[in-house]
């Protein structure tokens, strides 16, 4: 599974799924080759390296010392895509595994304990992989909110389809104290979790073809200070420039797995 919840050391008083919920919490990557993998996001978004407990395959990226994201290595080895995926943090992965499955989506592996946890990779309706992770979060959750991923977006054909679904899935615009709230602005539906925008659902003209640009997917937005640069770099480190503007790239990294990465003055 391309997920390592065992993060560094959680504290006592880490914020649990019971507390906070709804949003994204975690994000990971498959890859085929470590150290090409490790290099390249060293490169482009700066990260360093630390082991993770789920083996030599895994890693966890940092940024400026927060853990940001999980990289495994595993791609060729069990047959996995190579992605990025976002992790959700939700009070039950049992109860949000049913609720996907009755709503029509599917369950790929899990849930899995994984302590201080459990986790569960899953698919909504029209395929778009995602996960769902129940325990502790990050120690600080509110620094790894802010430290890199600036939020997650989801290109799919029905953006209001969609936000029903993993509204009902993830429990969204409950009312309940550490849950997220939902409007549509812009021509997009908008996930707010303490005021801040998390993640995004749009609308958009996608078919069933293999292509993750073209089938419904999320995709990971990193904050980053110089989108140019960064674009420079993923080109010298065998990664691609898929698109860009003054605001924002979409990235390829060496395996294929696309990203964003969005300025910090424009989120």
């Amino acid at each position: 599974m391309n997920h390592d919840p065992r993060q560094p050391t959680v504290t006592a008083d880490a914020v649990s799924t019971h507390h906070v919920f709804g949003a994204p919490c975690w994000v990971s990557l498959t890859s085929r080759d470590q150290q090409t993998t490790e290099d390249f996001y060293g490169a482009v978004l700066g990260w360093q390296w630390m082991p993770a407990k789920l083996g030599d395959r895994f890693r966890i990226a940092l940024a400026d010392g927060t853990p940001v994201a999980g990289i495994a290595a595993v791609a060729s080895m069990w047959q996995m895509a190579v992605a990025w995926t976002p992790y959700f943090a939700v009070p039950s992965a049992d109860e949000a595994v049913a609720r996907v499955q009755e709503r029509g989506g599917t369950l790929a592996v899990g849930p899995l304990s994984f302590p201080p946890g459990r986790a569960a990779l899953l698919s909504d309706r029209d395929g778009a992989t995602f996960g769902i992770w129940e325990g502790e979060l990050v120690a600080d959750w509110e620094v790894w909110r802010h430290a890199q991923p600036a939020f997650v977006r989801l290109h799919t054909r029905d953006a209001f389809d969609a936000a029903i679904f993993y509204g009902e899935v993830l429990d969204w615009a409950s009312q309940r104290p550490g849950g997220c709230e939902v409007q549509y602005e812009g021509g997009e539906v908008v996930l707010r979790s303490g005021g801040d925008i998390v993640a995004r659902i749009e609308s958009g003209a996608l078919g069933s073809a293999p292509d993750p640009t073209i089938r419904p997917h999320w995709q990971v937005h990193f904050a980053v200070t110089d989108v140019a640069a960064c674009a420079r770099a993923a080109e010298a480190h065998g990664g691609s420039v898929l698109s860009k503007d003054s605001g924002e790239a979409v990235l390829g990294d060496p395996d294929g797995a696309r990203f964003t990465v969005t300025s910090r003055r424009t989120r």
